[in-house]
């Protein structure tokens, strides 16, 4: 099991930018994948955006892409989303998720993943 603790978020008016952080305890996480969710109000969790483990390829989904940016520090075993020009419908719970086991492939379920984050408020306004 591998613990998740989020950081980052808050309010930021529209095309701002924001960057949400998670760290990740025990062994480095290179080999794992990495997805980060998002449950806005009255909605289902949605997944945004994963990379791979090991070659580390990412994929958003298109209503984020070219705003935002997964990334991961293996030294310090910390996974970011770098959020760009944010939009009111950005605004949500965001969750970072990692899963430690059979991690080659970008996972966009969250029954892709055991690990999750606690969640963190982003909130975008008009």
């Amino acid at each position: 099991q591998v613990h998740l603790v989020q950081s980052g978020g808050g309010l930021v008016q529209a095309g701002g930018s924001l960057r949400l952080s998670c760290a990740a305890s025990g062994r480095t996480f290179s080999m794992y994948a990495i997805g980060w969710f998002r449950r806005a109000p009255g909605k289902e969790r949605e997944f945004v955006a994963s990379m791979s483990g090991y070659e580390a390829i990412t994929y958003l989904i298109d209503s984020v892409k070219g705003r935002f940016t997964i990334a991961r520090d293996t030294a310090k075993n910390i996974l970011y989303l770098q959020m760009n020009n944010l939009k009111p419908e950005d605004t949500a719970v965001y969750y970072c998720a990692l899963r430690s086991y059979d991690s080659r492939d970008i996972y966009t379920s969250v029954h892709d993943y055991n690990n999750w984050g606690q969640g963190t408020q982003v909130t975008v306004s008009s």
